[in-house]
């Protein structure tokens, strides 16, 4: 029986279960059992398949060679003695020409639910792999997953390799590796900065895209997936790859398990919208040659439906394409126990069999609704490049969200904002759309889905680092062999006067500060705030805005760090600790205005004169000073913040508001200071305070 409440089928008919959980889907890939193991496989086209089984040692030696017979629903099904574990084997699939239909009986091809793979060589730059059956039994003593709270949780998006590639405590055995993300050393790095989960840049089983090899370049961040159940086996420890596949998995799990032993959550970035067998032309690998028509998007004429601009897109009206996607994910929730996704171009997933969006597609519903996945936390990245593909505030109730909104408006009012008035000696906008972001983005998700929906961030793997993005106007691509053509050209950065690196003090200082704002602002607010690894201390990719070819210095996290790189870690650590400890800043739900919302902060906005900001202040381009007073009230224990924003280059003094039930305001942090200050000076309500050009300061309101 559907465990789903998705009452929508693929074709928008309507229907009592999810089509793609009938039964006859259950139990694909390779399943063992006494005498041996079953291997199911589907192809609604295909009019014959043959396993191959090779010799373990020889991965190109041909052991023996067994047809499967079809069982119905487009399911075909072999058992054998040799399916046990550490076998290696693969498809060769033969069907019908013509309808969108690419099958080579000729091409060998992976099993879509092999557990681990194994490299075959390269032929003319194409990886090739085999499938290996795995044991996956492992030792989780006693771990449990953390399941720590949206509310609770800090964000911390990191490349497995480049993480602790040169970190100097992690042995040398384990730099770049899965064992490296859970050394000591790191675990002590994640918990001092205060983040609660590391989502980790994709891990499924990739490869390089033949053009990028050809011209001696690699997919670095691995947005070219090959399996969606099997890990990285580069990412694995040298020892592990000798001991196999089954190795390589059981030193996966033993690093969720050593971070869940320490509290931090493993979030995982998913790529199911399309594969690394990429457009017409492209190698024959696995979903291509089992069933080309129906696992891929395709228009009228035959060709490509493409909203990923990776060649080919995941047709997930196709009952076998969804199901395929929710077995992946059941397995690494529940398997492996991983705590959460990152959907990479979630809107390709949601699209109808007329490649339309809808946040009722059944998949998407299903990955709500699902019993394994019902603690699991689901992020989207809610575009694609298609038609109709910005979907920001538009994902289901259950779904977070990167929130691009915010981070341009972000970018803007500190950044680009400031650059236009240098050269206008006026700011372009007001402060308005800077609070609404800071606030939570109601504008963007609704009053149901509340504050925690929007997945704040500032800076991502794609694009600058948070050091570039003060230090660089334009990109600086040349590197990456295409002319500097490739990368976003509107990146809202600003270089304060000159371009890249600089020994001006004065530049150096205010760029030091604005990365102080921005990483102030993206904690400070309401959501759930990403931090990109490396950005704590300042990394810097010199000006490459899109470094995804780059496996070298140029992106592994430098572990050597100057005393004002150890001062903006320190910022970073304080202010997730006042996170922490101010649950006005972690509000659950928007305040309703003459209510009382539990898990709701009362949000009150003044002007620097300490009064109520007017209708008039939040558009006015003159007007850039706000004071944010958050309220979470509790009968037992209110707790208040107030929190000064200034937006322009020339000094100000604020005068703090006259609240209901303040009598005084200390002070907790401010972006001006180049080092953290621990003391905790006194205000009055109503006593002025110097805020310096571009600047933040946190009181708490007592």
């Amino acid at each position: 029986m559907c465990p789903h409440t998705s009452d929508i089928a693929g074709d928008g008919s309507r229907a009592g279960a999810c089509s793609f959980c009938r039964p006859s889907f259950d139990d694909l890939g390779v399943c063992l059992h006494d005498g041996g193991g079953t291997l199911r496989v589907w192809s609604g086209n295909a009019t014959a398949i043959d396993v191959v089984f090779f010799d373990r040692d020889d991965v190109d030696w041909v052991v023996d060679r067994v047809a499967l017979q079809p069982v119905g629903d487009g399911v075909w099904e072999v058992s054998s003695a040799l399916f046990v574990a550490g076998a290696r084997y693969g498809l060769h699939v033969t069907g019908p020409g013509g309808g969108g239909n690419a099958f080579d009986p000729g091409a060998l091809l992976l099993d879509p639910y092999a557990r681990g793979l194994v490299r075959a060589g390269t032929v003319e730059h194409v990886d090739h792999f085999r499938s290996v059956v795995v044991d996956g039994s492992f030792d989780w003593g006693g771990a449990k997953k953390p399941r720590t709270s949206f509310a609770d949780t800090v964000i911390y998006e990191a490349h497995v390799k480049g993480l602790t590639k040169r970190h100097p405590q992690v042995p040398p055995a384990l730099h770049g590796t899965y064992a490296g993300v859970a050394h000591p050393a790191m675990i002590e790095h994640y918990q001092s900065l205060g983040v609660t989960a590391v989502e980790l840049l994709p891990v499924h089983a990739f490869m390089s895209e033949p053009w990028l090899a050809q011209n001696g370049r690699v997919n670095y961040w691995g947005y070219n997936t090959v399996g969606f159940f099997a890990p990285h086996v580069p990412y694995a420890t040298q020892e592990a790859r000798r001991g196999g596949p089954d190795a390589v998995l059981r030193e996966f799990k033993g690093m969720v398990r050593l971070l869940h032993e320490a509290g931090i959550e493993v979030i995982l970035d998913v790529v199911y919208n399309h594969t690394a067998e990429g457009g017409p032309g492209g190698p024959v690998q696995s979903l291509r040659g089992l069933d080309n028509a129906r696992y891929y998007r395709h228009a009228d004429d035959g060709s490509y439906v493409d909203t990923t601009a990776c060649g080919n897109t995941i047709d997930t009206s196709t009952d076998a394409a969804a199901r395929l996607i929710l077995d992946s994910l059941r397995y690494w929730a529940d398997d492996v126990q991983v705590d959460g996704f990152r959907f990479d171009l979630a809107t390709a997933l949601g699209r109808d069999a007329q490649h339309t969006f809808t946040a009722q597609h059944p998949l998407l519903q299903a990955i709500e609704s699902d019993p394994v996945l019902q603690e699991t936390k689901l992020i989207a990245e809610p575009w694609d490049i298609g038609l109709g593909g910005w979907q920001t505030g538009n994902f289901g109730e259950r779904w977070h969200e990167w929130n691009d909104r915010y981070r341009d408006r972000v970018r803007n009012f500190w950044l680009s904002d400031i650059d236009y008035a240098r050269r206008a000696s006026t700011s372009p906008v007001g402060i308005g759309g800077f609070a609404t972001r800071l606030a939570g983005s109601s504008n963007t998700f609704s009053a149901e889905r509340g504050p925690l929906a929007s997945i704040n961030f500032v800076t991502a793997h794609d694009g600058f680092t948070l050091r570039d993005l003060v230090s660089y106007n334009v990109k600086h691509n040349e590197a990456n062999g295409e002319d500097n053509r490739d990368g976003a050209e509107t990146n809202r950065a600003f270089n304060h006067g000159t371009e890249g690196p600089t020994n001006d003090p004065v530049i150096e200082a205010t760029r030091r500060k604005a990365m102080r704002n921005l990483v102030g602002t993206l904690l400070l607010s309401a959501g759930v705030p990403m931090l990109t690894a490396g950005d704590e201390v300042g990394r810097t990719q010199g000006g490459n805005n899109n470094a995804y070819c780059h496996d070298s210095a140029l992106t592994w996290f430098d572990w050597e760090w100057e005393p004002w790189q150890e001062n903006l870690r320190e910022h970073v650590s304080m202010l997730t600790r006042l996170r922490r400890e101010n649950r006005a800043l972690r509000p659950v739900h928007f305040a309703r205005l003459g209510e009382q919302t539990p898990g709701a902060t009362l949000m009150e906005w003044f002007d620097h004169e300490g009064d109520t900001m007017s209708i008039e202040q939040w558009n006015d381009a003159a007007h850039r000073t706000l004071q944010y007073l958050a309220v979470a009230e509790a009968e037992d224990n209110p707790n208040r913040v107030l929190l000064i924003v200034h937006g322009v280059e020339r000094a100000v003094d604020v005068r703090l508001p006259r609240a209901d039930d303040v009598s005084q305001y200390v002070s907790l942090w401010s972006s001006a200071d180049e080092t953290p200050h621990t003391r905790h000076t006194v205000h009055a309500a109503g006593d002025t305070v110097a805020m310096p050009g571009t600047s933040m300061h946190l009181f708490r309101a007592e």
